[in-house]
C-alpha cells in the first residue's frame, strides 16, 4: 500500500520533477505528469530564462570560442550544454569549467579540432580573473643569493596556467582580442599546425594571455608545482634551448609574472 505523501514531500517531488523538466529537452519532460498547461507556460519561461543565463555565463568566460562558433552555433550550444552539465552553485561565474572537453568530444566540431584548446586557454583566463591578490615581495628575492638554490622557488602571479596545446591557440586568441596577428596569418598557422604553450597570468588586475618557448614552459610548469628552482632551470636547459636566467626573471617581475622568492617543496610533497 502507498504511503500519502505529506505536503513537504510533495513539495520535494514537484522540485525534483521540475528541475528534471529544466534540465531535460523538451521532449522528455512534456509528458511529466503534474505539468498541466499553465504550468506548462510557466516553465517555458524557465527554460527560456534559462537559456539566456547559460549564454551569458559561457560568453563571458568564453568570447573566443564564442566569436568562433558565431551566435547560431553558439546559442544552442550553451543550451546544450546547460541541459548536460547543469550548474551547482550559486554563482554562475564558476560554471562552465567543463565545456572544453564537451568541445573536444562534440560530433559536430570535428572541422574544428583547436576550439577545445581555445577553450581551455579561456577557462584559465577566467579563472585567473577570479584568483586571490598577491603582492610583490621584492625583499624575498634576497634568498636567491644568500641560500642553497635547491631550496628556494618563486612565486607566481594570481592565476598562473599553462597550456600546451598542437595547434596556435594564442594567436587564435589574441587576433581575436587584439587584432594582432591578423586571421590571415592565424589561418596559416593553423594550416602549418603550429604548437604553441599558452602562458596565463594576472598581473594587477589585468589578466594576460601569451606565448613562450618549450623551455620556458617547462620551466614555468615546475616552478608552479612548487618545485625548486635548480630544478625548473634543469629542465629548462634539458629542453636544448639558451635559456637566460637573469634576464627571464628582470623581465618577468616587470610583466607581473614573478612577485617573489618561496621556499620550495620536499619532491615528495611536490606536485607531479
Amino acid at each position: 500500500m502507498n504511503t500519502p505523501l505529506t505536503s513537504q514531500g510533495r513539495l520535494a517531488q514537484q522540485q525534483s520533477l521540475l528541475l528534471h523538466a529544466l534540465f531535460s529537452p523538451p521532449s522528455r519532460s512534456e509528458s511529466t505528469p503534474w505539468l498541466r498547461a499553465p504550468s506548462e507556460r510557466g516553465l517555458q519561461a524557465y527554460r527560456a530564462n534559462a537559456g539566456v543565463l547559460a549564454e551569458r555565463a559561457l560568453r563571458a568566460a568564453y568570447p573566443v570560442v564564442a566569436s568562433l562558433l558565431g551566435e547560431r552555433n553558439f546559442a544552442p550550444l550553451a543550451r546544450e550544454h546547460w541541459r548536460e552539465h547543469p550548474p551547482v552553485q550559486g554563482d554562475l561565474a564558476l560554471w562552465g569549467a567543463a565545456l572544453p572537453e564537451g568541445l573536444r568530444h562534440h560530433p559536430q566540431l570535428v572541422t574544428l579540432p583547436y576550439l577545445a584548446d581555445v577553450a581551455r586557454v579561456e577557462w584559465a583566463m577566467h579563472k585567473a580573473a577570479g584568483a586571490a591578490d598577491l603582492t610583490l615581495d621584492a625583499d624575498s628575492f634576497g634568498h636567491l643569493t644568500r641560500d642553497d638554490a635547491d631550496t628556494w622557488g618563486l612565486r607566481l602571479a594570481p592565476g598562473t596556467a599553462l597550456v600546451s596545446s598542437p595547434w596556435p591557440v594564442v594567436s587564435l586568441i589574441q587576433a581575436h582580442t587584439s587584432g594582432s596577428p591578423s586571421l590571415d596569418d592565424v589561418a596559416q598557422r593553423i594550416q602549418q599546425r603550429e604548437a604553441q604553450c599558452a602562458l596565463v597570468w594576472r598581473a594587477g588586475m589585468r589578466t594576460t594571455v601569451a606565448a613562450c618557448t618549450p623551455a620556458e614552459c617547462a620551466f614555468l610548469q615546475a616552478l608552479a608545482e612548487g618545485k625548486a628552482l635548480s630544478h625548473a632551470l634543469t629542465l629548462a636547459v634539458d629542453g636544448g634551448e639558451d635559456f637566460a636566467l637573469v634576464e627571464w626573471l628582470q623581465q618577468a617581475v616587470m610583466r607581473g609574472l614573478v612577485l617573489g622568492a618561496v621556499p620550495a617543496l620536499p619532491d615528495n610533497e611536490a606536485f607531479s
